[in-house]
């Protein structure tokens, strides 16, 4: 994982493909192909409190995001046996990617520096990112508060 990217709002969302908990694969191209939005969150790990409460509140609002033909991934480091735990545990509803490479948390730029204590290390910045049915990025926010969070996606998405 080298330098990150930083991506913004009218840039092109970067292709992936990733397997998610059940061993389904999941295609960005697909999904847009299909006339899907896209909710692409970045979460340092599951289970703990932050992600949760950000999972949690994506999985309360699920209906009325799939109602209008919007599909969130949430993507972390995790293994397959950690999101099933968190998927199970918290009920959640949407897909979990297994990135245990990092390969899409490069594409993106969520590899980041980050602080914590006043100690400087790499890990997985809390970011979000809308891709349009076009494959256009129409939000794209780095280091974002897991609380309140899903609400102004939602606002952004014009389904508040």
């Amino acid at each position: 994982m080298g330098n990150p990217i930083t991506l913004v709002g009218g840039d092109r969302a970067p292709l992936f493909t990733a397997e998610e908990t059940n061993g389904e694969t999941i295609s960005l191209e697909a999904l847009l192909a299909e006339g899907k939005r896209v909710v692409l969150y970045f979460y340092p790990k599951d289970s703990t409190p932050g992600c949760t409460v950000q999972a949690c509140d994506f999985r309360d609002n699920m209906t009325r995001l799939t109602n209008n033909g919007v599909v969130v991934l949430g993507v972390s480091k995790g293994s397959q046996k950690s999101h099933t735990n968190f998927i199970e545990k918290q009920q959640l509803n949407f897909h979990l990617l297994m990135d245990t490479e990092g390969e899409i948390l490069d594409l993106y730029g969520a590899w980041r520096e980050k602080m914590n204590y006043g100690r400087t290390f790499l890990g997985i910045s809390r970011s979000t990112f809308v891709i349009e049915a076009d494959g256009t990025l129409s939000y794209a926010r780095y280091g974002v508060k897991a609380k309140g969070h899903a609400d102004r996606i939602l606002k952004h998405l014009g389904l508040e």
